[in-house]
């Protein structure tokens, strides 16, 4: 049983730290909406920080702050059993007898750590107050709970590692990307971009600790989101299975192909089973597939996948062949920044010739994208615009786009309009 003075404890210190300094990230996310407040994404991807900037804005707003609840559900001095989450209730109301609780604000970090949270945030949400806050790192658990009782009354916002124009803004926020001296330092920070990655914490890490620190949030990903939250007993092939979705990143990924590797190896897991880890590690955000896109959405959802990392350098750290493969690392880069700026996605194959990505609206194709390092290899040249051009004349677009490392150009083909440009310069303008 949890004593009400360790919960005292707990938001005493919290009402009474100062916040921590944070960085300005693109959402914008609301003080003055009766809705709860949902943000779900990978661990260490800027969650808690993003809380940390709301319940400063509300100070500078000037709510005062003993109307501020924040609890950390992953704190180890709170083991909450579903019966004693009203403790947090009661715990505040003896520490400030005085205030309305209808005017309080409640931060809750990880929640999905709490047992039948979903009830207890709905309470309050009915009979309390109506200004919640919640983070969970796993998108299939919090939205499958959201849809049972809190329907409706909820506002959820992804949130991804840094992007790089976010990136760009702690480096250099006074940059102008017209000066050239300008480019050239937007055109190392992006090099360096694609093989360290955005996670917030190593941005600014030594090469060895940067490392470490993203092997251990694999591990981490690997205990708490999965095998402990999903209770999976066959842990070998669960890591295996989840090594290999990163090692497959930018390129296809086949549930039976792993199947059939670990058969080779004398594993004994069912293609059901890993179906299941596959559906667990993009709800715990390891990773992003896509599917070739089809105006027939059981054709699209049947079609062969693609599997993007959830962050390029959570790859590198993880898988050495990738991180020597400037080309899939450039493709993963592109993919996760459209991602990161609501961009839906897939991909698309016409006539055997394949386009990284397409832009869809609904059913419809609204930009055809490819990514390569470079333009220079003849062969190269000529399968990227194949792919681009089938690509565009079958979805009735008159202009495609490449993205490369450092290469700007323009011609048609085929009455297909091409641009040719630096992914740099492309991704900031997103």
């Amino acid at each position: 049983m949890i004593r009400k003075e360790t919960l005292k404890t707990i938001i005493a210190d919290s009402q009474s730290r100062a916040f921590p300094v944070t960085w300005k990230r693109s959402l914008d996310i609301p003080t003055s909406v009766d809705k709860i407040i949902s943000l779900t994404g990978a661990r260490r991807s800027g969650k808690t920080y993003l809380l940390y900037h709301q319940m400063d804005k509300l100070l500078r707003q000037g709510i005062p702050r003993e109307r501020i609840v924040y609890i950390n559900f992953e704190d180890e001095r709170i083991p909450f059993s579903a019966d004693e989450l009203d403790l947090i209730l009661q715990s505040y109301r003896e520490l400030h007898p005085s205030v309305d609780l209808s005017e309080c604000y409640f931060f809750f970090d990880e929640i999905q750590e709490a047992p039948l949270w979903e009830k207890f945030v709905a309470r309050i949400y009915e009979s309390i107050s109506k200004h919640i806050y919640l983070t969970g790192s796993n998108s299939t658990l919090l939205s499958r709970e959201i849809a049972t009782s809190l329907r409706g009354r909820t506002l959820n916002y992804e949130v991804y590692p840094l992007s790089f124009r976010e990136l760009l803004s702690i480096f250099y926020p006074s940059l102008k990307q017209a000066k050239s001296a300008d480019q050239a330092k937007i055109r190392a920070l992006f090099q360096k971009f694609i093989y360290h990655g955005g996670f917030p914490e190593i941005v600014q890490q030594e090469e060895a600790l940067r490392v470490k620190i993203l092997q251990e949030y694999f591990n981490v990903m690997m205990l708490r989101d999965l095998i402990e939250r999903y209770q999976i007993s066959q842990t070998a092939a669960l890591k295996y299975f989840c090594k290999r979705l990163i090692s497959s990143s930018a390129g296809d990924f086949s549930v039976y192909k792993v199947y059939l590797e670990l058969k080779s190896q004398g594993y004994k897991v069912s293609k059901d089973t890993l179906y299941e880890f596959q559906v667990y590690a993009e709800a715990i955000y390891l990773n992003r597939l896509l599917d070739k896109f089809d105006e027939s959405f059981v054709k699209a959802e049947l079609s062969r996948k693609k599997t993007y990392v959830i962050d390029q350098g959570l790859g590198t750290a993880m898988d050495f062949k990738f991180a020597q493969d400037r080309g899939r690392l450039l493709e993963n880069t592109v993919g996760l920044e459209l991602i990161k700026y609501g961009k839906y996605l897939a991909y698309a194959i016409q006539d055997s010739a394949e386009c990284d990505f397409v832009v869809k609206d609904k059913n419809q194709i609204m930009e055809a994208i490819q990514v390569a390092v470079h333009l220079d290899d003849q062969r190269t040249r000529n399968r990227e615009v194949k792919g681009l051009v089938n690509t565009c004349k079958r979805y009735h677009l008159d202009r495609g786009t490449i993205l490369c490392m450092d290469h700007e150009e323009e011609f048609a083909v085929e009455g297909i309009a091409i641009q040719v440009l630096p992914a740099w310069r492309y991704v900031l303008n997103l």
